[in-house]
């Protein structure tokens, strides 16, 4: 249910991220703590979500989102971390109550201070550790240590699949990795690549150059017919459809692109379908059937098409989904386990309640698309 950051960490683990030491040991964020002394980003921060009411205002939390400063100059503020486990933290009694009432659990590890919006990655695109780098005034304190997560990319290496994830402006990224942030001409998302967090991808430098790719390489190997088994692909700041940032034609236009390049490849129309979907609502609001799968959402209906020579003409699926569900349709395809014993893939495929095919009679449940093929045509 948080932005753009959290929802690709999810699209990539099925779980979600939490504050560690950087070596996979569960730590506590700085809570009113002075960080990055000696450099320009230096300031006390509290990176501890507390959704209380402002005093004075309506509509503004006490502790929330990004901070108010980095890059440079004084940092304060910037909450977004809770330990969702502790019943007496702020905003945690309410949805664990909610969860508790509908008998799901909260998959709130003990000690866990889980991130529930946006920080940037712990690692620079050319493998460094960003997160030891927040004195940089390129680089923000608003940064999660590198994570230990098990990714849909591991379970592919491991099981000899081909993936890459194709990121526009890598290319350019990866040049200027620290300045990202200054840089207007170079709007790759960092924290639109979920394996930009991890450290089993991040650190290994042959995984790293090989599965990490810029769109210009998707291009050229839909072209050569040499694309992945499994691709992700993520679109500029430019070209993406945000609100404020891009427009949704310019999406539009990027997407066709692709899909006409495959199309004009038989052999790969033959094998590829292409699932195109938004990483979350952008406020906009949609009355469909949110399901409680757990502390971290769901959040609110976004459109998905699949394109494909096996989908079935005009079919609205009414098997209630999420991004996790591309997770379980790779998995369904090559027959491969889930992540990790606690990854939402996990989950069964939906049960339709009678009357109302939206609601899974027996969630939390999250399809895994299947039902939008029809592979013997």
């Amino acid at each position: 249910m948080g932005g753009t950051g959290a929802n690709h960490v999810m699209l990539g683990t099925g779980d979600a991220s939490w504050f560690s030491d950087g070596n996979g040991h569960a730590a506590v964020p700085p809570h009113n703590q002075f960080v990055a002394g000696g450099s320009p980003n230096s300031g006390t921060v509290d990176e501890i979500e507390n959704p209380d009411a402002q005093t004075g205002t309506n509509n503004y939390y006490t502790e929330d989102g990004y901070g108010g400063g980095s890059f440079g100059s004084h940092s304060f503020g910037g909450g977004t971390y809770s330990n969702c486990s502790d019943s007496t933290a702020h905003g945690v009694p309410a949805v664990l109550e909610y969860l508790s009432e509908q008998n799901i659990n909260s998959r709130c590890a003990p000690g866990h201070y889980y991130l529930l919006n946006n920080y940037a990655p712990g690692y620079y695109g050319d493998g460094r550790n960003a997160y030891a780098d927040i004195k940089n005034p390129k680089e923000t304190v608003f940064t999660i240590p590198p994570s230990t997560l098990r990714s849909i990319g591991d379970e592919l290496l491991e099981h000899s699949i081909s993936w890459r994830y194709y990121g526009d402006q890598w290319n350019a990224y990866v040049a200027n990795p620290d300045g990202n942030y200054v840089d207007l001409n170079n709007y790759y998302c960092n924290i639109c690549n979920p394996f930009q967090f991890l450290t089993s991808i991040m650190t290994n430098a042959t995984v790293r150059t090989s599965h990490l790719k810029d769109t210009a390489d998707l291009y050229r190997d839909i072209r050569n017919g040499n694309l992945p088994a499994v691709s992700f692909v993520k679109p500029s700041g430019w070209v993406d459809g945000h609100p404020a940032s891009s427009k949704l034609d310019l999406f539009e236009g990027f997407t066709k692109y692709i899909v006409d390049l495959v199309q004009a490849n038989p052999t790969l129309w033959a094998s590829t379908a292409i699932m195109v979907t938004f990483d979350e609502g952008g406020g906009y609001y949609d009355s469909g059937y949110i399901q409680a799968l757990d502390f971290f959402g769901d959040g609110t209906r976004i459109p998905t098409i699949v394109v494909s020579r096996f989908t079935k003409p005009g079919h609205i699926s009414h098997a209630y989904a999420d991004h996790v569900s591309i997770l379980k349709f790779i998995e369904a395809n090559w027959k491969l386990p889930p992540i990790t014993n606690r990854s939402r893939d996990n989950f069964p495929n939906p049960k339709p309640t009678i009357g109302n095919p939206y609601v899974p009679l027996n969630q939390p449940a999250i399809s895994d698309m299947m039902d939008l093929f029809n592979f013997s045509q």
